[in-house]
């Protein structure tokens, strides 16, 4: 049974930073592309950033150069750092894994708070 947790959400100022992390288990980690969606009130969920089993990365364009997707196949976990939050950032982060463009899981999602 695929299991992934997200961690790391929380309240924060205009200009500040988060770390957001997802532990996976139930799947072989390494070949699975990783990925965060946030999904803001009354919007749709949309694509924040995605690492594929390569580490080849893609990002929204509203965060390009603000925030980084890593991941450590080790210890099976992706990361999202996130640099110069700003309100448009709140939303509910949630983690994704896919497999040849299948959506194997999703996790039950973490809040990010920006404001003053």
């Amino acid at each position: 049974q695929v299991q992934l947790v997200e961690s790391g959400g929380g309240l924060v100022q205009p200009g500040g930073s988060l770390r957001l992390s997802c532990a996976a288990s139930g799947i072989i980690f390494s070949i699975h592309t990783m990925g965060w969606y946030r999904q803001a009130p009354g919007k749709q969920r949309d694509m924040v950033a995605v690492i594929t089993s390569g580490s080849t990365t893609n990002y929204a364009d509203s965060v390009k150069g603000r925030f980084t997707i890593s991941r450590d196949n080790a210890k099976k976990t992706v990361y999202l750092q996130m640099n110069s939050l700003n309100a448009d950032d709140t939303a509910i982060y949630y983690c994704n894994a896919a497999w040849f463009g299948n959506d194997v899981g999703w996790g039950h999602g973490t809040q990010v708070t920006v404001s003053s």
